[in-house]
């Protein structure tokens, strides 16, 4: 897949803007990269949209920035020229898609039956985006895509929002979803960019979905590892649960019968998409241990350890 549709998929959220006016275009950037989702979509809805792209571009080269709204291939070739990255379009348009990949520009046309689907297709598009996802059927609605397209991956948009977007970020077909939920336009009016990058910061929490799994103790052998669980067991009641390594009370304390990554032991963190999540790390600099990096009977990846400890422990990542 296109490398910038690879990075769409990785940030998982992409923030739908409307420019009301030019003066709110750098700061709104700005609170979604603080908030760490250097991405977004602006749309061709107001006059200030080839502006806002040109600027965004020039001072935060970095940001994946690109246009929506997109109905003429004359917008498509002005928004390339101020600096974006893709196209996004309300309807799978031939002269736009043409356009497009005559230029090798990247494009998410909008497609709302299996028809368009098949046409995008056809022309060697890998990902399209779904509108107005909602009133089309939603979740059920790409399903019921995802079989006969099955090579197909789709961005919904329109009626997306914090409290469904885990619904269809857990289709594998479903490449990234697009809404307007993170840039409230009253926020944005009252220019209150502060208050855009925490409610971007908490839609990115919820997709992430951190939360500790469990701790692994280095004991320095088998007895010292069943010794500790039966501890544990006595006094609070947990269920031991014995493997070939470690022993396991209360689904969160794991023994370890000789000692293992991590001068004391280690911590897992559960995420929802692992990923995503290890994509966002190191986008911040950290580094992972690629040789430990742990598979399912399927061949997906399952836990990823980083480079560093801390404190003491070996920390990794493990998928929900």
């Amino acid at each position: 897949m296109n490398d910038i549709l690879t990075r769409i998929g990785l940030y998982g959220v992409m923030p739908i803007v409307k420019i009301r006016r030019p003066s709110d275009a750098l700061p709104l950037a700005k609170a979604f990269v603080s908030a760490g989702l250097p991405v977004m979509e602006i749309t061709y809805r107001t006059e200030h949209a080839e502006g806002a792209i040109r600027e965004i571009s020039s001072e935060i080269p970095n940001m994946l920035i690109g246009a929506g709204t997109v109905l003429t291939p004359a917008q498509a070739e002005s928004a390339k020229a101020a600096g974006a990255k893709y196209i996004v379009t309300p309807n799978l348009d031939p002269k736009v898609v043409g356009w497009c990949l005559e230029n090798d520009m990247p494009i998410l046309p909008g497609c709302a039956t299996p028809t368009d689907v098949a046409n995008a297709a056809a022309v060697g598009l890998e990902a399209v985006k779904i509108f107005p996802a909602g009133a089309l059927g939603g979740v059920d609605l790409i399903k019921s895509l995802s079989g006969p397209f099955a090579g197909m991956k789709y961005l919904p948009t329109g009626g997306v929002t914090a409290d469904n977007m885990l619904d269809y970020l857990r289709l594998p077909s479903v490449l990234s979803v697009g809404g307007s939920f993170m840039a409230d336009q009253g926020l944005v009016d009252a220019g209150d960019f502060d208050a855009v990058a925490a409610k971007a910061r908490a839609v990115m929490s919820r997709m992430y979905g951190f939360a500790l799994a469990h701790v692994g103790v280095n004991c320095p052998d088998e007895a010292s590892a069943k010794k500790a669980a039966s501890l544990m067991s006595a006094m609070f009641g947990f269920e031991p649960a014995e493997s070939a390594k470690a022993v396991f009370v209360g689904g969160q304390l794991e023994f370890m019968k000789s000692p293992y990554l991590g001068e004391k032991g280690h911590i897992a963190i559960g995420t929802n998409f692992l990923g995503r999540a290890m994509f966002r790390f190191e986008q911040m600099g950290f580094e992972f241990n690629r040789s430990e990096l742990k598979y399912d009977e399927k061949g997906a990846l399952k836990a990823a350890y980083f480079a560093e400890d801390f404190f003491g422990f070996a920390f990794h990542l493990i998928q929900k």
